[in-house]
């Protein structure tokens, strides 16, 4: 008898969970009819980063940020103002576009940065005091967290025409030529390893880089520094270069609420003379005002023989619209 009422409690147990399950499947995978299914999602808190993290899924990392920016200046002088002046305007605008996509190990950074404006003094025309066009794109394979390799491409030119002015010994204003679009252009290919330690900070270091220096215009050359032409020989359009080494330290981080701090510094050194090194650091500090207006201001120092004896120096200081999206 005891060995009878033991099967027999055995399989009602088992017959209840079989029922359980055969009751429990239709509720999870198909709900009543006209109501939604049950959202997870609200069981885990989206807002902690953790749980975020560990839920991307290989389309949540693709990334991207435009800005698209305008600056205004202008100072008028009556002709009975008696403290001199000279009345001016000045027009500047911007737009820089960052997009980065990562899949597992492969990763790939297009970074757009452009920049022209004018001032024009009364008596004197118009005249640039910005112009840039920055364009570089990179692809990387992870080796570890914190390393891996890349290949990139970088483009580096101006949009319009710059001139020198200067009197010649009767006083009289010449305007000269001595560059604009392509003339000159660095175009720069290199493969080598990267070290990003951080999401805002990344140092590539490339044994192999090679840039051409582009001179489109083969006029230009009476009217540069020494008649160098940038490096191009005479009645060449085109420098090859092959480096050494190139580094490349590039920092773009908020440094405060509403503050932003971004530079890229870059080291050339040639493979024909190692002791010519040319270097060129881009920097910008921009504080959002509010939702549409900033204060930003930007340098570039650049040493390079091929272009001057001396260290160049620009600077801005601009405030007007951004709008980033």
């Amino acid at each position: 008898m005891n060995y009878f009422s033991a099967l027999f409690l055995n399989s009602s147990k088992r017959n209840f969970k079989v029922g359980i399950i055969f009751f429990l499947f239709p509720l999870c995978f198909n709900p009543v009819k006209g109501q939604a299914p049950y959202d997870f999602s609200k069981l885990i808190d989206l807002s902690n980063g953790l749980n975020a993290a560990r839920l991307k899924v290989e389309k949540d990392t693709s990334w991207h940020k435009m800005e698209l920016g305008a600056n205004f200046n202008q100072g008028n002088f009556s002709p009975q103002w008696t403290g001199g002046g000279v009345s001016s305007i000045g027009i500047g605008v911007l737009f820089n576009a960052l997009f980065e996509n990562k899949k597992g190990k492969n990763s790939w950074r297009n970074d757009l940065q452009t920049q022209y404006g004018f001032a024009k003094n009364e008596g004197q025309g118009s005249r640039k005091n910005m112009d840039r066009i920055f364009f570089d794109t990179k692809y990387n394979r992870d080796v570890s967290s914190k390393c891996a390799l890349f290949a990139n491409i970088n483009f580096q030119s101006q949009f319009a025409g710059g001139f020198d002015y200067s009197l010649n010994a009767d006083s009289v204003m010449i305007k000269r030529k001595v560059s604009r679009f392509a003339a000159p252009a660095y175009f720069t290919q290199s493969i080598g390893m990267e070290y990003k330690p951080v999401d805002y900070f990344f140092l590539d270091f490339a044994p192999g880089a090679f840039r051409q220096t582009f001179v489109w215009d083969k006029n230009l050359y009476v009217n540069t520094p020494n008649q160098n032409n940038y490096g191009v020989a005479i009645g060449r359009r085109i420098h090859y270069e092959l480096a050494l080494m190139q580094i490349v330290a590039n920092y773009n981080k908020d440094i405060a609420k509403q503050m932003n701090l971004k530079f890229r510094y870059q080291l050339y050194s040639s493979l024909a003379d190692p002791s010519k090194i040319d270097s060129r650091l881009d920097a910008s500090l921009t504080a959002k005002l509010n939702k549409y207006m900033n204060v930003n201001l930007s340098a570039i120092l650049v040493y390079n023989e091929d272009q001057s004896a001396n260290i160049q120096l620009a600077q801005g200081l601009n405030i007007g619209f951004l709008y980033s999206f």
